[in-house]
């Protein structure tokens, strides 16, 4: 893994507005982060299936970005610590409109429960 000038390319922009492997899954997530190099959008580590940092670890691409409304701060898994970024090709995070933990329609009533397992 290369440094922070090859781990972040701000003109790449997000994957889409959900993560790219629960939606072919048909599952949910809790939270979206970016990946801030190829712009892949996966879940975070306190979803089921913790896509982003799957992602990190499979392509070598070490810096995510929060992709909710709001968040700016970016992740870099090297040094397990937060760093800081350039702005990000827009959109920056998913459309407000889309609930928390999302999306609409797909997330079980018991999404706390099954979190906490």
């Amino acid at each position: 893994m290369g440094d922070d000038r090859d781990a972040i390319r701000p003109e790449v922009p997000p994957s889409g507005t959900g993560c790219v492997e629960c939606e072919a899954e048909g599952s949910w997530w809790l939270h979206l982060r970016r990946c801030a190099e190829c712009g892949h959008i996966g879940c975070c580590d306190d979803s089921l299936n913790r896509h982003a940092t799957r992602h990190a670890h499979t392509s070598g691409h070490p810096v995510i970005q929060s992709f909710e409304p709001g968040e700016d701060w970016f992740w870099d898994y090297r040094t397990a610590a937060f760093i800081d970024g350039p702005l990000l090709a827009p959109p920056r995070s998913h459309p407000v409109t889309q609930p928390v933990p999302g999306p609409a329609g797909r997330v079980p009533a018991d999404w706390q429960r099954l979190l906490d397992d």
